[in-house]
C-alpha cells in the first residue's frame, strides 16, 4: 500500500456497482456475479460457473474528489496446459467519462487447465494492488471497470478523499446477452469488448450477460433477463450451441420460443433484438462440435476446429447458416403479435468481406480490432434512429470513428 496518502478505506458495497445483477460475500471481501443466486444453483457446468463469475462490464461506480486509489483484488487466472501464459487482466480507470488510466494485478489465483485431458487444478494465490494516481483534486465520476476475463473479489478499496455512489447517469439501460464474443474474448481490456464500445457510442448503460461457451438457451439465464430492468434487450444466439453440438433442429426451434416467450413475460414491450451468429467459416456448414486444434501450441498458436460433418445436416445437426435461417423465421413468425421484436442478422457486424481483412486469429474468436468493428456497427445499426434501440434526441449521439469510448456506459 502507497504509504504517503492519508487512506480512507471504503468497504465494497452493492451500491457501488454497475453491471453485477448479485455480490456474493466472501472470505476474503465480496464478489460480483452477472447471473442471480437462483440461476447458480441450477447451474451444474464448470464453463458457466466460470463464465458468469468474470465480470465483463462490471466496473466500480462512485463521486470523490481523491487524487489517489487503490484497489486491492484477489483475481483468479488461468492458464492452459502446453500454452503461453495469458496476459494479466486490465483494469480500466475512466474519470467523468472518459479514459484515464490501466492496470493490473499480477498476484492472485491459478486455475490450470488441460484441455487434452478434460482437467482443472486450482492454486490458490495471495491478493493484490491496482492503483491510480494524479487524478485531478477536483468532484469527478470515476468507474474502474473490471478485468473481463478474470474472476475477480474485491477486498478493499482506499482513497486520499471520501467516495460515494455516483448518482443515477440518466441513461437508458441495454441488457445483452450472447457467447465468449459478447464476453469480450480476447478484446484488449474492458472498456474495449464490442458491447461496452457500442453502449459508449450509444450513450446507455450496459448490463453485459455475454456469457463464454454458455450461451445455449438456458432457462435460468432467461430468467435472469426476464427479471432484471432494461429498456433494450439483445440476445445473441447461435455459435455455441454449434460448437458444442447441444440440440438438433427439431429442439432449436422450440428452445428459442420458450427462451423469448420467458423473456416477454418480465418485458412484455421492451425492444428486443435477436442477433444471429457473426460469420464464423469453419462452422458456416459444418457442424460441430468444436474442437482445440494443439498441433501449433509449440509456437503459441491456438486455433479451433469443426469436428462434424456437413453431411449430417441432413439428420438436423446445427450449422451458422441453419441457425440464422431458423432465427429469422422465428421472428418473421412472432413479430405479427410483437412488434418490438427486431433481427439482426450478424453478418452484418462481421461479415465475409471483414474476415477477408480482419481474419479470426484462432478461426473462433475476433481479436481487438475486430471488438471495435462489432461495436461501431452494432452501435450504428441499433442505435440510430433507424434502429430498433431508437430514442428522442439518440440519433446524433452514434458515431463511428476510431476513438476509444467517448464515456462511461
Amino acid at each position: 500500500m502507497d504509504t504517503q496518502h492519508d487512506w480512507i478505506t471504503t468497504t465494497v458495497t452493492a451500491d457501488l456497482l454497475r453491471g453485477a445483477l448479485d455480490v456474493e460475500r466472501t472470505e476474503h471481501g465480496v464478489l460480483p456475479h452477472r447471473l442471480p443466486a437462483r440461476a447458480r444453483a441450477q447451474n451444474t457446468d464448470g464453463q458457466l460457473a466460470m463464465a458468469e463469475s468474470q465480470p465483463s462490464g462490471v466496473r466500480l461506480a462512485f463521486r470523490t474528489r481523491a487524487t489517489a486509489v487503490e484497489l486491492d483484488t484477489l483475481p483468479t487466472k488461468r492458464t492452459y496446459v502446453g500454452a503461453p501464459p495469458r496476459p494479466h487482466g486490465v483494469y480500466d480507470l475512466v474519470v467523468d467519462g472518459r479514459p484515464a488510466g490501466q492496470g493490473s494485478v499480477t498476484d492472485g489465483n491459478v486455475l490450470i487447465i488441460d484441455m487434452t485431458a478434460g482437467t482443472t487444478e486450482r492454486r490458490p494465490g495471495r491478493a493484490g494492488t491496482v492503483r491510480f494516481a494524479g487524478l485531478p483534486a477536483r468532484d469527478k465520476d470515476v468507474e474502474i471497470w473490471l478485468p473481463h476475463n478474470e474472476t475477480t473479489e474485491l477486498i478493499a478499496l482506499r482513497t486520499d478523499a471520501p467516495v460515494e455512489p455516483a448518482g443515477d447517469p440518466g441513461r437508458k439501460v441495454w441488457l445483452h446477452h450472447g457467447s465468449s464474443i459478447s464476453h469480450g474474448s480476447d478484446a484488449a481490456s474492458p472498456t474495449a469488448i464490442w458491447p461496452a464500445l457500442a453502449a459508449s457510442l450509444g450513450g446507455v448503460e450496459l448490463i453485459n450477460l455475454g456469457l463464454a461457451g454458455s450461451a445455449l438457451l438456458d432457462p435460468f439465464t432467461a430468467r435472469a433477463l426476464r427479471d432484471t430492468p432494461a429498456d433494450f434487450i439483445s440476445v445473441k444466439i447461435g455459435i455455441n450451441l454449434v460448437n458444442m453440438d447441444l440440440m438438433r433442429l427439431r429442439a432449436f426451434g422450440p428452445a428459442v420460443h420458450g427462451f423469448l416467450d420467458t423473456v416477454r413475460e418480465g418485458h412484455p414491450a421492451t425492444p428486443l433484438l435477436v442477433v444471429s451468429p457473426i460469420l464464423c467459416p469453419i462452422h458456416e456448414d459444418t457442424p460441430g462440435p468444436c474442437a482445440p486444434d494443439l498441433s501449433g501450441m509449440s509456437d503459441g498458436r491456438l486455433r479451433f476446429v469443426a469436428m462434424g460433418d456437413p453431411a449430417e445436416r441432413a439428420s438436423g445437426k446445427l450449422t451458422l447458416g441453419v441457425i440464422r435461417e431458423e432465427l429469422s423465421r422465428i421472428v418473421k413468425q412472432r413479430v405479427a403479435d410483437d412488434p418490438n421484436l427486431h433481427y439482426l442478422d450478424g453478418r452484418e457486424l462481421y461479415g465475409e468481406t471483414d474476415f477477408a481483412e480482419l481474419p479470426l486469429p484462432d478461426d473462433l474468436h475476433p481479436d481487438a480490432a475486430t471488438h471495435r468493428r462489432i461495436g461501431e456497427r452494432f452501435a450504428r445499426l441499433a442505435f440510430t434512429a433507424e434502429g430498433p434501440f431508437a430514442a428522442p434526441d439518440r440519433g446524433e449521439a452514434v458515431q463511428s470513428s476510431g476513438a476509444g469510448p467517448r464515456g462511461s456506459v
